[in-house]
């Protein structure tokens, strides 16, 4: 038979292996990795022990699986082993900084960065939090955008007593750029920066993959923004406890700066320059 107009013998090591796909490549089961099973369950590893990885789905609900191929990343296999303790030596913050050992925290400047709200301060604090103590940055929630300009005239900013504020949604035409633009053509403007992203509330600048989800809901203007989000993603949303109880779930999820959007990355450093820089 002539082999070569089949491209050759199919039936040789050389066809069958070149017919094989290669392994899957080796995750270490880390803490809040988040994957997919091959029968559609979605969780973050909470912990691996006596060879399963204990996955939390986005319920709180965990269940165990044999450490191994037929899980998936972003819709790639991959085979799950142990994690492996990482080597003593330079480290670097959940900001990305590198870490400083043995300092203690600075005096608090007279400067302050102000955000929206109690889960802004709370997302900054756990990922910016080692760089804000170094610096000596203390961050306060505003509770809202709505009294900035009042809130800024007490703080009076000036020389050396600068302030930051970040704000949601601050986009072109919304209300919260035009109290912006208020607080910045007034009489401290010059001592103040005012930045901010674009999503309706700060939990949307985390990465909807950390949550298993391919993208936030969408929740129809004049519905309550985040108890819309907890009934789309089937999460207890009746009450204020509830939507605080889901926050830290949410919160959670976060490792580092790497699992937040870049559009609030850059806002928060540009704030702490700011409010640290020497004038």
């Amino acid at each position: 038979m002539d082999w070569d107009s089949w491209g050759g013998d199919v039936l040789s090591a050389e066809a069958k292996a070149a017919r094989t796909p290669p392994p899957p490549k080796r995750v270490p089961a880390a803490r809040e990795l988040v994957v997919e099973r091959h029968d559609g369950y979605v969780g973050a590893v909470v912990r691996v022990e006596a060879g399963s990885v204990h996955l939390e789905d986005r319920r709180g609900a965990v269940r165990a699986f044999p450490l191994g191929r037929g899980f998936f990343i972003d819709g790639v296999e991959v085979e799950l082993v142990p994690a492996v303790a990482a080597a003593a030596g330079p480290t670097r913050t959940a900001s990305g900084s590198r870490a400083v050992s043995g300092v203690r925290a600075r005096v608090a400047l007279p400067s302050r960065i102000l955000v929206e709200g109690v889960h802004d301060a709370e997302l900054v604090e756990q990922v910016w939090g080692h760089d804000l103590r170094v610096e000596g940055v203390v961050v306060e929630p505003l509770h809202g955008a709505d009294d900035l300009a009042a809130i800024v005239a007490e703080f009076a900013p000036s020389r050396g007593r600068r302030l930051g504020i970040l704000l949601d949604h601050l986009v072109p035409g919304s209300k919260e750029s035009r109290i912006a633009t208020t607080v910045t053509s007034g009489r401290y403007g010059a001592h103040v920066r005012i930045v901010g992203h674009p999503f309706i509330d700060i939990w949307q600048a985390i990465k909807p993959a950390r949550l298993g989800i391919q993208a936030w809901p969408e929740v129809p203007k004049g519905e309550d923004w985040k108890r819309g989000t907890l009934r789309r993603l089937g999460m207890p949303h009746g009450s204020q406890d509830d939507v605080g109880r889901a926050w830290q779930r949410i919160r959670s999820r976060v490792r580092d700066w790497n699992d937040l959007e870049p559009e609030l990355l850059g806002r928060v450093e540009e704030l702490i320059d700011f409010v640290t820089a020497q004038e």
